[in-house]
């Protein structure tokens, strides 16, 4: 049997990636269609895949976050613990200099 945590860590690892790729189809993908998804910019959650892909969509027109994955730490009921680094980041308008 494959070793559960280390496959969820792997899944988590792809969808930081794509996150930080702005990749939002290979993201979307990785997560069940009832996913609840906190909505750390603007407070409160999301729900469903369609509402994660406006509120990303959104964010990504006012800001450039990036979030690094620094640490995994598998807990009970097959959860696993992220810990993440979130250097500052531009507002767009300061990235183009608008």
């Amino acid at each position: 049997m494959p070793n559960q945590p280390a496959l969820l860590i792997e899944l988590l690892r792809a969808a930081y990636a794509a996150f930080n790729a702005r990749d939002i189809d290979a993201a979307l993908a990785l997560m069940t269609p009832d996913v609840a998804w906190p909505k750390a910019f603007k407070g409160g959650f999301v729900r469903g895949t369609e509402e994660v892909r406006a509120y990303w969509t959104e964010q990504w027109s006012e800001i450039n976050p990036h979030v690094e994955p620094i640490a995994f730490y598998p807990e009970s009921a097959g959860q696993v613990l992220v810990e993440v680094h979130q250097p500052g980041f531009l507002t767009n308008s300061e990235k183009t200099g608008a």
